[in-house]
């Protein structure tokens, strides 16, 4: 069966991505991501496929899922009628994680998680219940106590009872001649210039040909792999360089629009407010008053890559 690819966009400034989903029924979609994802699956019943694992789940599913491994819920019913099935997932990078590891020796549990979860885990009932009563400080406006929470969920689940999930069978690598990652080899080259070069002037042209691409195909391709255009994606790479700036020096706002690449700051400002919903003025003035700003990510809202296939398709 054809699985969905799922873009991650974890937000500027922010380690992990926290995802708050309520709705009547998790409709079957099947799909993966280079990110590991937890999730905590409540008020629901019905099948989980990990892999090729299909198990019955119920009320405070908790599931470790590694990169690129397909997964969906599919529920039949809720456990409490008239109430919302919910499902609270945490997406992180092994990447991170293991160099959280690597330089504190307090978070050398997460090597050990990392580990164990090759082939996916369901953990036991006790750690489903611990997860439970972090989900205040997981669904937290601020991204220091989402963080603060994620941590200590995962390394209090490293040595937690988990029953191993699908067989390394259910990995298949991919076939000559097709990508593997995240996004198309030529599309890497597009990110690639952005990256290195976001603050000069960059048309549509010019990322086309960094990927040998037709203008066409270049947005396709951003639209199918990260769920959104070649502009928005220009933008929001730009802005989070902008709150950097913000945040860590006292440069006018109009000098740092034009560092990140805007040519007015009419539209610096415009933009900015549409992605922060704040103004720069207002984001400075936050962060410095104890870090308080918010990280723009609202926690109800799926990744775009998913949201774009319609609120009727599932996680």
């Amino acid at each position: 069966m054809r699985t969905a690819f799922e873009y991650i966009d974890i937000a500027d400034g922010c380690s992990i991505r926290v995802y708050h989903r309520q709705l009547q029924r998790i409709p079957f979609e099947l799909h993966h991501h280079p990110e590991y994802e937890l999730t905590l699956t409540l008020n629901s019943q019905g099948t989980r496929y990990v892999g090729d694992s299909v198990c019955h789940y119920a009320d405070n599913d908790l599931v470790l899922v590694p990169p690129d491994l397909p997964h969906t819920w599919s529920s039949k019913r809720a456990i409490v009628e008239h109430r919302p099935q919910q499902a609270i997932v945490l997406w992180f990078g092994g990447e991170w994680a293991r160099r959280l590891a690597s330089c504190c020796p307090e978070f050398a549990p997460l090597l050990t998680l990392l580990r164990r979860a090759g082939c996916g885990l369901a953990f036991a009932a006790d750690a489903a219940a611990r997860a439970c009563a972090l989900r205040g400080k997981l669904l937290s406006p601020q991204p220091r106590q989402r963080l603060s929470a994620a941590l200590e969920l995962l390394c209090l689940l490293a040595d937690a009872d988990a029953q191993a999930l699908a067989s390394p069978g259910a990995f298949q690598p991919p076939s000559p001649g097709r990508p593997s990652g995240h996004q198309p080899e030529r599309i890497n080259r597009v990110l690639a210039t952005i990256d290195a070069c976001f603050a000069e002037r960059l048309t549509p042209g010019r990322l086309a040909a960094a990927g040998n691409l037709s203008v066409r195909s270049l947005n396709r391709y951003f639209r199918q792999h990260l769920g959104e255009s070649v502009g928005q994606y220009l933008a929001r790479v730009r802005i989070g360089h902008a709150c950097r700036l913000l945040a860590d020096t006292a440069q006018p706002v109009s000098a740092i629009a034009g560092h990140v690449g805007f040519a007015s700051i009419a539209n610096f400002n415009r933009r900015f407010r549409a992605m922060k919903s704040m103004s720069p003025a207002a984001y400075r003035k936050a962060f410095r008053e104890g870090g308080q700003a918010t990280d723009g990510q609202a926690l109800d809202r799926r990744p775009l890559s998913l949201e774009r296939r319609g609120e009727s398709r599932g996680r």
